[in-house]
């Protein structure tokens, strides 16, 4: 992974310290906090601790020449940068590296970043939004939240920043909304969305529509956390929905496991 490319597309985003009180360039950091949050960390003292455990490879991309920072002043840098300009950013460096081809699936969910940095009382916690492409195993997008209950309204703005045309779209059950998936269609993708109780009238309807019907049968053999596992997965065609709920646009199939 080269940083060339990583520094230009973030060379708009504004360093918001000091320049006098600088031992660390603003694209370093920037650089530390994206690979390490790709790996995984979920707070400040992961981030930091990535830096540690791979500060040689940094050290051989040219960076850090004054040393790795510590979690506090990551923190403070990264609580004072604007949002939306990293977004843009971020965005368009995945987007470099990564080519998305028809059918893929880019799976969207929230996770809560511990430990994330707050200047009032360091203590709040940050609801990050993610688009992840499956096949090429990278983050495409992510948006901040203040909270689990804004992922409605956070799913809609990621869209916006994304190429989704001929792209499969996962959501969990927070993103069924009828304004998602037709945000979705109109964006030339496709949606594979978790349904559950906060759709009651479409759940049930669903359920009855699958109770004793015939249907397609598939059994995906499965291996997590060592342990083997058969999951099987029953389809058939929403046709006989489609007029009861039109407000579901692209309504195709639908299913259970």
């Amino acid at each position: 992974m080269g940083t060339g490319a990583f520094e230009q597309l973030f060379s708009e985003l504004e360093d918001p310290r000091q320049s006098a009180k600088v031992a660390h360039l603003f694209t370093d950091i920037l650089f530390l906090v994206v690979c390490a949050s790709i790996a995984g960390a979920k707070g400040w003292e992961d981030i930091e601790d990535f830096g540690d455990l791979h500060f040689d490879w940094f050290r051989e991309k040219g960076l850090f020449k004054n040393g790795l920072p510590v979690h506090d002043t990551i923190a403070r840098v990264i609580s004072r940068v604007d949002s939306e300009q990293f977004q843009r950013c971020f965005i368009g460096w995945m987007q470099s590296v990564a080519e998305l081809s028809d059918g893929q699936l880019i799976a969207i969910d929230g996770k809560r970043l511990c430990g994330s940095y707050n200047r009032e009382d360091r203590q709040s916690a940050i609801h990050m939004v993610n688009a992840f492409a499956a096949e090429n195993n990278v983050v495409l997008g992510q948006i901040k939240t203040q909270s689990k209950s804004n992922e409605i309204t956070a799913i809609p703005a990621l869209l916006n920043l994304l190429d989704i045309k001929g792209c499969l779209i996962s959501i969990d059950a927070m993103g069924c909304q009828t304004t998602i998936a037709e945000k979705i269609v109109e964006s030339g993708g496709d949606y594979l969305l978790a349904l559950k109780g906060n759709q009651k009238e479409l759940h049930d309807a669903v359920r009855n529509e699958l109770a004793g019907a015939v249907n397609q049968e598939v059994i995906c053999l499965e291996k997590n956390h060592g342990r083997g596992e058969a999951r099987a997965y029953h389809v058939m065609d929403a046709a006989s929905l489609v007029s009861r709920f039109p407000e579901w646009k692209g309504l195709k199939t639908i299913g259970v496991t």
